[in-house]
């Protein structure tokens, strides 16, 4: 095996960074390729690095541990927009900002919060379409009682007298 700071025909001629063995000083006073500053050896652990079994700064501590549990929940994206846009238009935006939380929370490892944004989504789509229904029934119902109203309000003889000359 060949030495990488050495030429390929085994000329010990310029080496392409520096007399590593004879503490060039070129970098604040340290020899090139040396950590600097008290910097740690390779091979040991970096300041502040987590050591294995610690979480990492970022990943929650509760839910599902050693990975995800199975494929990303169905965010129910299509269901909120369309709540939203032929339903309730308040469910229907709560619908849609969990619905859009469920793969951000997947990718940052908090996976039963993913699946409670993708049950919270489809419960907001569903009671905007029921909201809307309901609103509905009542509309029609409305129409109705008016247009009953407006029906027994009419005469059913006509009770026109013409003038007398």
């Amino acid at each position: 095996m060949t030495n990488p700071n050495q030429f390929p025909d085994g000329d010990p001629g310029d080496k392409p960074f520096g007399d590593q063995q004879s503490g060039d000083q070129q970098y604040g006073g340290q020899p090139y390729g040396q950590p600097q500053y008290g910097a740690p050896q390779y091979g040991q652990p970096q300041y502040g690095a987590p050591q294995y079994g610690q979480p990492q700064y970022g990943q929650p501590q509760y839910g599902y541990q050693g990975g995800a549990p199975g494929p990303e929940p169905d965010n129910n994206l299509v269901w909120a927009i369309l709540a939203t846009v032929l339903c309730c238009l308040p469910l229907g935006i709560v619908a849609i900002v969990k619905a859009t939380s469920v793969s951000k929370l997947w990718a940052m490892g908090d996976y039963t919060g993913a699946h409670r944004a993708a049950e919270d989504a489809k419960k907001f789509s569903i009671w905007s379409a029921v909201a809307s229904v309901a609103v509905w029934v009542i509309f029609v119902i409305l129409w109705f009682a008016v247009f009953a109203a407006a029906i027994n309000s009419v005469p059913d003889s006509p009770s026109y007298t013409y003038p007398t000359y």
